[in-house]
This record gives structure tokens, C-alpha cells and sequence, in this order.
């Protein structure tokens, strides 16, 4: 098995993209070699805890409403051909992500990362949930398998806050400066959302070179 990382973070559009995408390619090739873990990266590391209001934040980002628009309808093409949906009008916040990485990361210990991944993806960009009330964070994690009751225990304190940090700044060491980007076997870097056309040949070699290692 090969391992892959994944930097990424929830509120990212490309992010989800890039999710889809992957999982078309590892759906087509079931046999395909990859462990993957989820790695946190925020956006926004400086977002207010309690997040703010979000066409505020997007202007701050585009500079134009124009620029946003154009931005959003791209995404939504993509979307559409992914067989997402991007359900701008429902998300009224731009949240602090921080405790949805501690989520991601106590998911890990209990083998359910991709399943929270995929929640917070589709609270906030189709179902327009603020994922970083701990609340909405307390509902993704019962129905992804974990314990409620522990997990809003963890979220009301400081549990694994300096090991999610520490994380974080490790990818920021490694150069990593935008998300998603994916790393191979602790080695190959691929960044951005990538079509599943793209790894299914990362799948093929991979799986020839360890045939060829046989």
C-alpha cells in the first residue's frame, strides 16, 4: 500500500472539487494501492473564532461583486460536471475551521477521516451549515460513526489544539502554501484539483512499478 496525503480544508471549493474528483478515479480503479490520510490547512488561519459574514469576506477576497460572481459561476460549472452541487446562497458564514480539523483529526484515531471529510464538505457547500459551530461539528460527527457525547466533551476544551497547530505549521515548513495539494508515497507533490483521468495514471503506474518490483 502507498500512503496519501491530503492538505486540504472544508470551506476550499477546490478542495471538494479535488475530493470528487479523486474519489471518480479511486471508484474506477478499486484495486488502486493508496492509504489516505487528511492533513489540516486553513485558509484563513487569522478567521475570527467565531467567523464572519460572508459576502463581507468575499468582497475582501475579489475586491469586485462582479469578480465573485464570475468566480462562483465557474465553480458551479465544474460542479455540475463533477456531479456536485456548490449552493452558494444557503452559506451566510465563512467559518473558523480550526476545531472542524481537530473533527478530521480525532475521526483519524477512529478510521473514520474520509467519512467526516465528506460531511463537512457537503454541510458547507450544499447544505450552507456553519462548520464552525460546534454544534453542527457535534451532529457530523454522530452521523459519520463517531461518539456524540465525546466529541462535544473534545470541542469544549482544548483537546489535540497544539497537535492540530503543530500539523499545520509542519505542511506551512514544507512549502505547502495552497490546498488542496497531494503528496504521493512521502515523495511526488501534486497540487490542485485534479481530474480523475489524472489519477488513474498515477493509479496505473503505481500498481506497474510494484508489479515490476514482484
Amino acid at each position: 500500500m502507498i500512503r496519501l496525503d491530503i492538505f486540504s480544508d472544508p470551506v476550499c471549493p477546490w478542495c471538494y472539487l479535488g475530493k470528487a474528483y479523486l474519489d471518480r478515479a479511486l471508484e474506477a480503479n478499486p484495486e488502486h494501492p493508496f492509504i489516505i490520510e487528511w492533513h489540516p490547512f486553513q485558509l484563513a488561519p487569522q478567521m475570527p473564532r467565531g467567523g464572519v459574514e460572508r459576502a463581507a469576506y468575499l468582497l475582501r477576497i475579489f475586491g469586485t461583486q462582479d469578480r465573485a460572481v464570475a468566480a462562483h459561476l465557474r465553480l458551479a460549472e465544474l460542479g455540475r460536471e463533477a456531479g456536485l452541487e456548490f449552493n452558494f446562497e444557503a452559506i451566510k458564514t465563512t467559518p473558523n475551521t480550526f476545531d472542524a480539523h481537530r473533527l478530521i483529526h480525532w475521526a483519524g484515531l477512529e478510521g473514520r477521516q474520509s467519512a467526516v471529510v465528506s460531511a463537512l464538505f457537503r454541510a458547507y457547500w450544499r447544505e450552507g451549515r456553519d462548520i464552525g459551530h460546534h454544534d453542527v461539528l457535534v451532529d457530523i460527527a454522530e452521523k459519520s460513526g463517531l461518539d456524540r457525547q465525546v466529541i462535544a466533551r473534545l470541542l469544549a476544551s482544548d483537546a489535540d489544539a497544539q497537535t492540530v497547530a503543530a500539523r499545520e505549521l509542519h505542511a506551512r515548513e514544507k512549502a505547502i502554501s495552497a490546498v488542496p495539494t497531494y503528496i504521493v508515497a512521502d515523495t511526488h507533490v501534486i497540487s490542485g484539483a485534479q481530474q480523475p483521468a489524472l489519477w488513474g495514471r498515477v493509479i496505473d503506474e503505481l500498481l506497474n512499478r510494484n508489479e515490476g518490483q514482484e
